[in-house]
């Protein structure tokens, strides 16, 4: 009866991860700029689904005149995507190994700093599938709100399957994400392109109602100006998955890896301001039980087939997003566990030659973090926000110190670059 479990057990195993891969074949299972756009900028570039709301939900409370804000607050940002950018880049040649601010920290800053950057990380990853899939559970009960009752368990059944597909093989698992992923971009792109184009040429924008009678309004201060631009400040999470993952790209992987960061910044920054612009001009607030995503694709196309299509792309965008973070998690782990920080089974591949531990253990976590939180976007939003700053904070100081002390060619503009970095997201934090 054991024999059959065991044997049992193991048809399973095959029938969902797939036969073993010789770890000869290691370098064909390494990806194109194509397949790692899909899945390593599908984090961030998903964050464009809830970034713009985040805005909103703070300057609501100065009351509707204060949404105008929303368009400095997001140019700001946009500012930030620019440097962090250009930062990242210069991270990626610098340290053609990944690991990002892991790494940047412990050669630059010391060894304390490197694992305050890495738990940071680390726990960034696990809020990065919990966010992504619950942000996705959210686009499709904006459409049908008959399931919103079963946002836990429609979370943990799509977690669950990313965790099997990522299991399979790098390569593959890419192959798998990358049409829904460029499908989603495409269909939240559609969506600006006709709603910025119709807001240039219906002339009058849709204002905002006045806020209800009686409530509560704060004053908008400089501080409520600085929250909501923390709060937007999601759009950025993820940048640093391409940095992290140097090495599961093909060769030469530090020019691959950085021609990718700058695809994924054009996507980010042109469907953020989109988004951000529609929403002002069209006067759109936050509300709890409809994305403003959703109001928008609505308002432009109706209720019709189009409109079901956005939806259905943004839950994939977002739900894929946390693919991303399989990426980067099983790798950070495995560089820890190489330095003695993380117990060495992190190192060790798998059958499909992947880091099959990290993958199971951050599913695990995320799945519990998707429980406790009850699958709402919006409490998990500012725990991930932290995490993801904290990391950029160091890593953009530890590069300052490394132009400080090694120079190099054009080592100044470097260092005012990482300078303007360390500075904002700082403030940020």
């Amino acid at each position: 009866m054991r024999v059959y479990a065991i044997i049992s057990a193991m048809l399973l195993k095959r029938w969902l991860v797939g036969n073993p891969i010789k770890t000869a074949q290691a370098a064909h299972e390494r990806l194109s700029k194509r397949l790692a756009l899909a899945i390593f900028s599908s984090n961030s570039i998903s964050s464009v689904a809830y970034a713009t709301e985040e805005i909103l939900l703070v300057l609501i409370l100065a009351g509707t005149a204060a949404l105008a804000w929303s368009i400095p607050v997001s140019l700001a940002i946009l500012f930030l995507v620019i440097v962090l950018t250009i930062s990242y880049r210069q991270i990626i040649y610098e340290y053609p190994e990944g690991g990002g601010a892991y790494i940047v920290a412990r050669s630059n800053l010391g060894e304390m700093p490197a694992l305050i950057a890495a738990a940071a990380l680390m726990i960034d990853y696990v809020l990065t599938v919990a966010v992504s899939v619950a942000a996705g559970v959210a686009a499709v009960t904006s459409a049908i709100p008959e399931l919103f009752a079963h946002r836990e368990a429609l979370g943990l059944i799509s977690i669950v399957f990313i965790v099997v597909v990522n299991l399979r093989g790098t390569r593959e698992s890419g192959k798998f994400f990358a049409i829904p992923t460029y499908f989603a971009i495409g269909a939240l792109g559609l969506m600006v392109l006709i709603g910025t184009f119709r807001s240039f040429t219906n002339g009058v924008a849709m204002l905002p109602l006045p806020s209800p009678a009686g409530g509560d309004l704060e004053n908008l201060s400089l501080f409520l100006i600085l929250r909501s631009f923390a709060a937007g400040c999601a759009a950025v999470t993820g940048m640093e998955v391409i940095s992290n993952g140097v090495k599961a790209f093909r060769s030469p992987e530090s020019e691959n890896a950085a021609r990718t960061m700058v695809w994924m910044s054009v996507i980010l920054g042109s469907l953020f301001m989109g988004i951000s612009w529609m929403a002002y001009h069209y006067g759109i607030m936050a509300k709890e039980d409809e994305t403003v995503v959703s109001q928008l694709a609505r308002l432009t196309f109706g209720t019709g087939v189009t409109y079901y299509t956005i939806q259905v792309g943004t839950m994939l965008l977002l739900v894929l997003a946390a693919n991303s973070a399989f990426a980067g998690f099983p790798h950070l782990a495995s560089i820890l566990a190489r330095d003695g920080f993380m117990p060495h089974q992190m190192a060790t591949f798998g059958d499909r030659l992947v880091f099959s531990n990290g993958i199971i253990i951050l599913g695990f976590f995320a799945c519990l973090l998707l429980v406790v939180f009850q699958g709402d976007t919006h409490a998990l939003i500012p725990l991930y926000a932290i995490g993801v700053f904290v990391s950029f904070t160091l890593s953009q100081a530890g590069m300052v110190r490394r132009w400080l002390v090694k120079k190099g060619l054009h080592w100044r503009k470097k260092l005012i670059v990482n300078g303007i970095g360390a500075v904002t997201t700082g403030i940020a934090t």
